[in-house]
């Protein structure tokens, strides 16, 4: 905000004294008061002048490391102000507006300026570099700026304050909770992940048969070797190929609030469900599964992610900074999107979940080889049903850990074999 008044209280000041002895000059008759005023007065104006004479237009750019910031994450702003005047300026002040889904100190000291007359480099225009740090706390893409400079003259006696407009959107993407990892709950995992990077480029003519584990499809039982060794034996053909994995995410607003449908960070549920989608699909990426990203209407929230592309895992982040809840109800449906299909562990992460609800996504267990439920507010015995259906469950939301309630998730329940 600009200020309309340019002096400051010394140099207000000073105006009532050169005014003072203007009036006290002609009631007394003492010229000497009247040379003191108006000696009071150039130097007020000469003061103004220096600040506002031979300025030019300044120009603001900034730049983060890292450029996406995250929620609960400190970003490195660095800003860069060119500046060019033709008379010296005393140090100032400057401030940095931040919105309300950014926190930091942007704010501090502004080096004073040699006069540009003396030319330097690109022609007297003088570089200033700023920098300060800040912490994503609402998802979603905020805009940094106008950035606010004020300096004085060197008597103290005006002050100019500068507001340079131009902005900076940031974007912030939900936090990424670091998860326990599949690969030690491999019986979960239907005896997959752990034995694929292992089998890497093997051909057919490798393949053998291994014991049966809980959680395998009784479609890859191996009659043969089982006859042979009179014990269950599954085939391994299909570690051959790259496990998959489904993440959905149900965006009804009904299970969360209706803030979740005005923009991104407004529920703090939501946002407890966007990070648990997130995490979870980081963590199966790094585990060497392809992820298949949804919502409980089957569309697609982010391009197929191939197991160990961490960088496609950041560029999914920058697409979830934005994700809002929607209007309609999908999740009694969900057991369409994985008719006929057996896969991989399957994470499906709700708000509300009642008796209802989990009675009606049940089915969708008994296509994964590892069904994960988590819910931010379960209802009742709405998680224990889910458990009896062949789901590992697990309640989430803003005050609980989330990686305590993944491992709690991976390591209890029913493993459910194909039927």
């Amino acid at each position: 905000m600009r200020r309309v008044w340019p002096l400051t209280a010394r140099g207000t000041g000073a105006v009532v004294l050169a005014i003072a002895g203007f009036i006290v000059a002609n009631e007394a008759g003492l010229v000497e008061l009247m040379y003191y005023g108006i000696l009071l007065l150039a130097v007020v104006a000469a003061s103004v002048a220096s600040l506002y004479v031979g300025r030019r237009t300044d120009v603001v750019t900034r730049s983060l490391v890292p450029d996406v910031a995250s929620v609960g994450s400190e970003s490195k702003v660095s800003v860069r102000v060119e500046v060019r005047t033709a008379l010296p300026t005393a140090p100032g002040t400057w401030r940095d507006a931040l919105p309300q889904g950014l926190r930091g100190k942007a704010e501090g000291p502004f080096p004073a300026l040699g006069s540009g007359l003396r030319g330097g480099e690109r022609g007297g225009v003088r570089s200033i570099l700023l920098a300060y740090t800040l912490t994503g706390a609402r998802r979603g893409v905020h805009s940094i700026g106008p950035l606010t400079v004020r300096t004085s003259d060197p008597f103290g006696l005006a002050g100019r304050t500068v507001v340079f407009g131009q902005r900076t959107p940031v974007t912030v993407a939900p936090a990424v909770v670091d998860l326990p990892p599949l690969i030690d709950y491999a019986g979960a995992t239907g005896g997959l992940l752990h034995t694929t990077t292992d089998q890497l480029g093997q051909g057919a003519d490798n393949l053998v048969a291994r014991p049966y584990a809980s959680g395998d499809s009784m479609r890859r039982i191996h009659w043969r070797a089982t006859a042979h060794r009179d014990e269950l034996m599954v085939r391994q053909e299909e570690q051959e190929s790259t496990p998959e994995a489904t993440v959905v995410l149900d965006r009804a607003a009904l299970r969360w609030s209706a803030d979740a449908l005005r923009a991104p960070g407004a529920d703090a549920g939501f946002e407890a469900g966007v990070s648990a989608c997130v995490s979870a699909v980081a963590r199966l990426v790094h585990d060497g599964y392809a992820v298949e990203v949804l919502d409980s209407e089957g569309t697609v929230l982010a391009d197929r992610i191939d197991g160990g592309d961490m960088t496609a895992v950041d560029a999914m982040l920058v697409q979830f900074a934005t994700v809002t809840a929607h209007r309609d109800d999908a999740l009694p449906r969900l057991p369409r999107l994985f008719a006929g299909v057996s896969t991989g562990p399957v994470v499906v992460i709700v708000g509300r979940l009642d008796p209802a609800d989990a009675v009606a996504v049940g089915p969708v267990s008994h296509h994964s080889t590892l069904p994960l439920l988590l819910a931010a507010a379960p209802i009742g015995e709405a998680l224990d049903i889910a458990a009896d259906h062949g789901w590992h469950v697990a309640s989430i939301g803003p005050d609980r850990d989330l990686g305590v309630a993944w491992g709690n998730a991976i390591g209890r329940g029913v493993h459910h074999v194909f039927g």
